[in-house]
């Protein structure tokens, strides 16, 4: 019988993060969970026993405290079995607008140096034991821009782009680099959208298709398989027609965060 997995993941404590950690507790994995609300996080983690949970109350952009979780994670556990960068943030914003500055810094280093700052303390014991699995929940928002999404749309362009390097980086080394795609998933970052979500799936349903892409290591995912079709259609698309087609599309709300 396998041992049971050590997996590490970030953005717990509600929507995919929440779903992805009850689903692996199910399977009696070992938990190493973060977030940034702490009263969350302790009540996800006593919830999801009797699995082995540890929890960190922290923000991804902080390159110190991810660091340090990593470090007590491997000196606990060792070297987990699966690293899952989920933590992220949206919000609408327009670049004309100058408060969505800060907005813009805000969701770029979440979802992008938060990617980074997550796995960064795992490469290495992760290389030396020549196992396990990186995985990137980037987005298929990342394939074109949406007007009045520009700051989330670069973020998880540059995270799928990212994601690749990272890939080749350390494919002799053993270990392997995933990148998940979801479309819309029914959570607290798409509960106000103004606009048609086109197969909206449950978290816990998500969950379950990402958790099943992770084990058979697929590179690339997008779920679920409905919007990867679709996702395929979208980058074909000319940049005149698509720019007609977008430029009256609804726009997520300017004061939408998570």
């Amino acid at each position: 019988m396998p041992a049971p997995l050590k997996v590490f993941l970030t953005g717990a404590s509600s929507g995919l993060g929440e779903a992805l950690a009850r689903h692996y507790a199910a399977q009696g994995a070992t938990l190493g969970l973060v977030a940034r609300r702490a009263p969350e996080l302790a009540s996800l983690a006593a919830a999801l026993a009797p699995a082995t949970v540890a929890t960190w109350a922290a923000d991804v952009r902080d390159a110190e405290a991810m660091t340090r979780a990593g470090a007590e994670f491997v000196a606990r556990f060792g070297a987990p079995d699966v690293v899952i960068g989920n933590a992220g943030v949206s919000r609408g914003t327009l670049t004309d607008h100058a408060e969505d500055l800060p907005a813009f810094r805000s969701v770029l280093e979440t979802n992008v140096l938060g990617l980074v700052h997550t796995f960064h303390p795992f490469v290495a014991p992760m290389a030396a034991a020549g196992s396990g699995a990186l995985v990137g929940i980037a987005s298929v928002a990342g394939f074109r821009g949406l007007p009045g999404s520009g700051a989330y749309c670069a973020s998880k362009s540059a995270a799928i782009t990212y994601l690749e390097s990272l890939r080749v980086e350390l494919r002799a080394r053993g270990v392997a680099v995933l990148t998940i795609c979801p479309g819309f998933i029914a959570t607290p970052l798409t509960a106000r959208n103004p606009y048609p979500m086109p197969f909206l799936i449950q978290a816990d349903e998500a969950a379950r298709r990402i958790a099943r892409a992770i084990e058979r290591r697929k590179r690339f995912c997008v779920v679920p398989p409905g919007m990867a079709a679709l996702s395929v259609l979208l980058r074909a698309l000319p940049r005149p027609l698509y720019d007609r087609i977008m430029q009256n599309r609804k726009r997520k709300p300017r004061d939408n965060r998570t």
